[in-house]
């Protein structure tokens, strides 16, 4: 049984992946990297991950879409985007759709750590039951 949660994230940038998942590593997280929303999507680590850090624009499925996609299908991962194209009305659409936090790279780590923090927080929460 995992003790730490798991932070998966995604981003076609082999360099930024390895760096968040240094980043994370050394907060106690447990992580796992994709090069792909369509290989997170397969991954036996979908039903597992804690929170999603996943960049904007990716080929084939793109940040936005992998929201989508989840929330169809029913599942209520907290999403962190970063992008290195920062766009209002993309910010605007994923924080309207549930994101927990919209970052520009490169992001202050703190900031990060301060959004997967949050994510972890509301993930935890009770939620509300339906009347």
């Amino acid at each position: 049984m995992r003790t730490s949660p798991l932070i998966s994230v995604i981003d076609d940038d082999g360099p930024f992946r390895i760096a968040m998942d240094s980043l994370l590593r050394a907060r106690g997280y447990a992580v796992h990297t994709f090069g792909s929303a369509a290989d997170f999507l397969r991954s036996p680590q979908l039903d597992e991950a804690s929170c999603v850090v996943t960049d904007v624009q990716m080929p084939d499925i793109g940040g936005l879409e992998l929201q989508t996609l989840l929330r169809n299908q029913g599942r209520t991962i907290p999403i962190i985007f970063i992008t290195a194209f920062p766009e209002e009305s993309v910010r605007a659409r994923a924080l309207r759709d549930g994101a927990v936090c919209f970052l520009v790279k490169p992001c202050d780590a703190s900031t990060l750590i301060g959004c997967v923090e949050e994510a972890l927080a509301a993930r935890n929460a009770p939620h509300p039951k339906p009347p």
